[in-house]
Parts: C-alpha cells; sequence; structure tokens
C-alpha cells in the first residue's frame, strides 16, 4: 500500500486529489498540519510521497510551496487538477434560515463571497481547514453552524448539506503537485510519458536576460504554460524564476535546456512528469 502524504485530513481537497491521483492503487493517507510536515514525513521514509497544491485558478500560487520543493531536494512526479466544488453543511435537522455562523479555510470563504453575502446576519469565521471544520462542527454538534467544505467531506462527517456549488466561479481549479524522493521517483518515473517540465533558475542582474532566455525556449517550441518570480532573500532585486514547460519532443526540450543554462544561474531541474488531466 502507497504511503501519501498531505496537508489536511480524511475529506479535505488534499485526500480526494490524491485518491483521485493515485485512483488505480491502494493508498494509506498520511495527514499533517502543515506543508512543511508533508516534506519532513517524505524526508524520514522515502517510501512516502506528498501530494500539496500549488495554484488556483482563483487565488493564485502558494508561493511558499514553489520554495519548499525546491528547499527540500523532493522531486515532481505528476499532477493533478481539481475541480473545486464547495457545499454548505451542517449537522442533519439545521435549516438554512437557523444558520447564524459560516466557518471555512478563508480562501473557501473568499471563493464563496457572493453567496456569503446573500445570508443576512451570518456571522463568517477563518478555520485552518474546510475539512476540519467540518469535523469539529460534527463533534460537538453545533446546532447553527455550518462549514464550507466539499460533499465529501460533509459525507464522511455525517453533515447534511444545505446548498452546494456555492463558489463563485465555477471554474475553480486547484493543481496539485505530487512529490517525492528522487530516488523513489527514479523508480515510479520508469516508462511514463514526460511531456511537462518545472524548472527553476536565476538571473544576472542584466539588462534582458530574461528575455533572452523566454526567446531561446520559444526558438525550440517550449510552451511556457507558467512563470512565477520569488526574490532571492539577501539578494536585494534578485529573483528566482520558476517556470512551467510543456512540449512533444523531448530531445528538443533537452536542447533548449542546455542552449539556456550559459544564460542562467542555479539551474535546477524540478521535476519532468506527465501533464496531468483536468477533472470536470
Amino acid at each position: 500500500m502507497k504511503k501519501v502524504a498531505i496537508q489536511g485530513i480524511s475529506g479535505s481537497y488534499h485526500d480526494v486529489a490524491a485518491h483521485s491521483f493515485f485512483d488505480r492503487e491502494d493508498i494509506e493517507i498520511i495527514g499533517c498540519i502543515t506543508f512543511r510536515e508533508v516534506v519532513n514525513k517524505i524526508r524520514d521514509d522515502a517510501s512516502v510521497v506528498g501530494l500539496m497544491a500549488i495554484e488556483n485558478t482563483i487565488a493564485g500560487s502558494l508561493l511558499q510551496n514553489h520554495e519548499l520543493i525546491r528547499q527540500s531536494g523532493c522531486y515532481i512526479i505528476g499532477e493533478y487538477k481539481l475541480r473545486i466544488a464547495h457545499s454548505l453543511a451542517a449537522v442533519p435537522g439545521t435549516k438554512l434560515s437557523d444558520v447564524t455562523e459560516v466557518n471555512s479555510h478563508p480562501i473557501a470563504l473568499m471563493q464563496c463571497s457572493d453567496y456569503l453575502e446573500s445570508l443576512p446576519n451570518v456571522k463568517i469565521v477563518e478555520k485552518e481547514d474546510t475539512a476540519l471544520s467540518a469535523k469539529w462542527i460534527a463533534e460537538n454538534s453545533l446546532k447553527g453552524h455550518a462549514a464550507i467544505c466539499g460533499r465529501n467531506a460533509a459525507e464522511i462527517y455525517g453533515l447534511e448539506v444545505l446548498a452546494e456549488g456555492i463558489e463563485t466561479n465555477k471554474r475553480n481549479f486547484t493543481r496539485f503537485l505530487a512529490i517525492a524522493d528522487p530516488w523513489t521517483a527514479e523508480d515510479m518515473l520508469k516508462a511514463k510519458v514526460k511531456n511537462k517540465s518545472s524548472l527553476v533558475f536565476a538571473l544576472p542582474h542584466t539588462s534582458g536576460s530574461l528575455s533572452k532566455v523566454l526567446t531561446i525556449l520559444s526558438f525550440y517550441d517550449m510552451n511556457l504554460s507558467k512563470i512565477q518570480s520569488l526574490p532571492i532573500i539577501g539578494r536585494e532585486w534578485e529573483y528566482l524564476f520558476y517556470i512551467d514547460l510543456t512540449y512533444t519532443d523531448y530531445t528538443r526540450y533537452k536542447q533548449a535546456l542546455d542552449a539556456i543554462i550559459p544564460l542562467t544561474k542555479d539551474l535546477k531541474i524540478l521535476g519532468e512528469y506527465e501533464e496531468g488531466q483536468q477533472s470536470v
């Protein structure tokens, strides 16, 4: 049985994504409080793989997770894009008119702002997790409280769904990255399709340095699907650039890397893997 470390508990969106990504395998979920704890689980046991959110189509990138992956030495082995559908759930027998307080993760609350505005005189309280909010309400039989969470979490903790699909933007997706110890990753990626790569590098503080790199990638037909910059701590006005590339020709991809290496500093391949499909 594969051990998968996630941030969150049973019923969380990380839990749903993990079961979807490893849908053909039996997995044991290792719940963690923080993303750093996920990385530490992998360091402590090389057989453990991790799954962590990296960006959301509404909230944007989780910048700290980019750095966490780079610093950890973990290798990206795949990705999964999960459609995020929020529900409002409460203890059985609760009516919508009974709800006086809504609890959830701040990002989930933000994503449901239009719906929450339609609930007059309801107190909005931020919690550390969507599924934990559901579990807390269920375990304490908190009448008048409701959680914004996934339907899966509501079912696990015995809550009744009062409303579903309450997210403001229905094109709400979170991209998750599966990560592993480099030796474990090498075994898992054997004979796998590779058409996407995640890289990080620094650039000299000179005019046109980024433009030159992008021009070369374009010449080799690399599709730049994402670029994210983060400041380098202790080096004022210098940045690390995190980029995702998709390609159809692995040989040309390697040629592109060879061509940009002289123009960059500290280039590191964070992972070469198969581009993930988007859930519906």
